[in-house]
Parts: structure tokens; C-alpha cells; sequence
């Protein structure tokens, strides 16, 4: 009798029961890491020497786009960058002479990402149009328009991409929430990884010879590390509180740097499983679009939307450098393969190069 008149839990109940618990957990978990959290690396960090960081200077102005500039990625050659802007155009730069070698018209506006392959023979870009498209640039006699290939193909918007060590596969991020692994020669789609509740903003590959772990971040807050092999987030971050727009590992590939609209850079330590620092100001009220590394990994890069670019202290957490000089906001800045120079792309339609 007891049976026939008990209550079935009602799937909305159900799920409110499970995310209680999921919290609980979550909230558990935080409490048995706090307790190893004896010191905090800012305290370590104010032991050390302050950098004394002579101030960079804009050396070379890249200006011939026709809009706002999206997003770029250095050459293999230190001397070559790719652009994506607005307009609908891929740009291929001399960085030494500033000046404009190759233009590529793309089928639709907005052209959210472009990436260098490690050969430096191919590019690809893709935004709007929901593609992934890769321009081969040597070879023939052809344009690189002529001898394009559509490799990837998402149900939202392309946002970023990377050639994950080999010119023969590229990894893509969408506003379908998802990432995906491609086979550039044949087009097909290799691995799909999906845990992201909204849409993806930003790759970074660990810098290993293996090249089989990457990170992503996004519009959910949340900032993964996926294993390639398995097509499955290892390792999972949501102390933003805002989209997040960048992510990069560090040089040792021990931890990652995230920039949000929330204004702060944060600083994920994997092995422990944590945020070590975060770099803010109360003065810098404006989003974060983009998040660099120097070459020995002291210094962290971010470019802001209110037209600035800064450089701070990764263990002082110190602001140590502030570049102005854009008109619009700053969406991308990248260091140059050598290490000597830094790019910042912006809305102003300019490229700098900063050394």
C-alpha cells in the first residue's frame, strides 16, 4: 500500500536535488584546498627583486586595414604576421617594413580568427561564415584565394583556431559551445569536445612536444583543459565572473593565464588545481580581450578594451608597464617566436610592434 501511494520526484525536482549536490561537492572541494593553501604567491613573490622594466617602445605601425582588427598570429619566421579584420579580409604583413604582402578577401565579414601553421606555408581564418578556411601560400602561380579549401564547418560562428604542432590538423573553437579537432587534408572532423554551456572564445595549446593537451575558455565563465585523446575536460576552473576571452599556457605548461570581461587576469596553477593570482586594479574597470606570456614566463601581457595594453608582474602581481598609443580597444596581443617584440592588434584598425 505504502508503495502504490508514494511520490514520484518530478524530473525539475530531480535535477534541483542533483545541482544541490553538485554545489555541496563544490563547496567541499574548495574547503580541502584551502587547507592546503598555506601561503599565497604574491607573499612569495614580494621577496623577490621588483622588475625594473625599461618602457616599451612602438616601433613599427602596421596601417593599411580597412577595419577593425580581429585577431592575428606571428609567422614560424619572426618577421611575417597574419591579420583578420571586419571588413571580411585576411592580411599577410612584413612586420619589418610594415608594409601589406598579400590580401585575401573572405566570404563574409567579421573574420573572428586566424592562425599561422607551423610550416608558415598555410593560413587560416574563419569567423561568421561558421568555416574554418586554409589559404596555402606557396607554390603555383595561382592567388592564395584560387587554391583555398574549407576544412571545418561549425553550426555558430568560428571564434579561434590553432594548428596543434602539425600543418596536417587544425583545432577549432565556436559559438556552438564547442571545440573540434579537423583533418586539414580531407576536412574530417577527427574529435569534437563539448562540456562548454555557451559559446567557446579562446585556445591555447600546452606547450609540450606531445601537443595532445589544449585549454579552452568561455562565455559560460568556465575554463577547461581537455585531453585530446579522449575528447574529454580533465580539469575544469570557474572563478571568473564574466565571459572568458583568452587563455594561455605558461612557457613550462605547469599553469595558464585567463583575461575576462570581469576585468582580472587570473593565474591557474594545474598541479594545484587552483587560482594563485589574479592581476587587477581598481582603476582598471574595462574587460580583458587578450593575455600574453614573455618568454621566460615572468611577465604576463593583457590587452584591455579601454585602449591599452600592459605588461605585469606573474609573481608580485605588480603592474610593472602600461603601452598606449591605440585609438580603440586592444583585442589581441601576441609575442613575437624570438621573444624580442610584442604585437597589439586593435579596433582602431592598426597593428603595433612594441619592443
Amino acid at each position: 500500500m505504502a508503495a502504490d501511494t508514494a511520490v514520484t520526484a518530478s524530473p525539475e525536482e530531480t535535477l534541483e536535488s542533483l545541482l544541490r549536490e553538485a554545489e555541496a561537492l563544490k563547496q567541499k572541494l574548495e574547503e580541502e584546498r584551502q587547507k592546503l593553501n598555506d601561503v599565497t604567491l604574491k607573499t612569495v613573490g614580494e621577496k623577490l627583486e621588483s622588475l625594473q622594466l625599461p618602457a616599451l617602445k612602438m616601433r613599427r605601425m602596421l596601417k593599411g586595414a580597412n577595419s577593425k582588427v580581429l585577431c592575428t598570429d606571428w609567422s614560424p619566421d619572426k618577421r611575417h604576421i597574419v591579420s583578420s579584420s571586419q571588413d571580411g579580409k585576411v592580411l599577410v604583413w612584413d612586420a619589418f617594413t610594415a608594409t601589406k604582402e598579400l590580401t585575401i578577401a573572405m566570404p563574409s565579414t567579421w573574420v573572428m580568427a586566424c592562425a599561422y601553421a607551423p610550416s608558415g606555408s598555410l593560413v587560416a581564418a574563419g569567423g561568421l561564415d561558421n568555416k574554418v578556411t586554409v589559404f596555402p601560400l606557396a607554390g603555383g602561380d595561382e592567388e592564395p584565394a584560387a587554391r583555398k579549401r574549407t576544412v571545418a564547418t561549425h553550426t555558430s560562428y568560428m571564434s579561434c583556431c590553432l594548428f596543434p604542432n602539425t600543418d596536417r590538423q587544425i583545432l577549432t573553437g565556436s559559438g556552438d559551445g564547442t571545440c573540434a579537432l579537423w583533418d586539414v587534408e580531407s576536412g574530417q572532423l577527427l574529435q569534437s569536445f563539448q562540456a562548454h554551456a555557451a559559446d567557446v572564445m579562446a585556445l591555447d595549446l600546452a606547450p609540450s612536444d606531445m601537443g595532445d593537451t589544449f585549454v579552452s575558455g568561455g562565455c559560460d565563465r568556465a575554463v577547461l583543459v581537455w585531453d585530446m585523446r579522449t575528447g574529454q575536460a580533465v580539469q575544469a576552473f570557474d572563478s571568473h565572473d564574466s565571459d572568458v576571452n583568452s587563455v594561455r599556457y605558461h612557457p613550462s605548461g605547469d599553469s595558464l593565464v585567463t583575461g575576462s570581461d570581469d576585468s582580472v587576469c587570473r593565474l591557474f596553477d594545474l598541479r594545484a588545481d587552483r587560482e594563485v593570482a589574479r592581476y587587477s586594479r581598481e582603476s582598471i574597470i574595462f574587460g580583458v580581450n587578450s593575455v600574453e606570456w614573455s618568454l621566460s614566463g615572468r611577465l604576463v601581457f593583457a590587452g584591455y578594451s579601454d585602449y591599452t595594453a600592459c605588461a605585469w608582474d606573474a609573481l608580485r602581481a605588480a603592474r610593472v608597464c602600461v603601452m598606449c598609443g591605440h585609438e580603440h580597444r586592444v583585442t589581441r596581443v601576441q609575442l613575437s617566436p624570438d621573444g624580442t617584440a610584442l604585437s597589439t592588434a586593435s579596433w582602431d584598425a592598426t597593428i603595433r610592434i612594441w619592443a
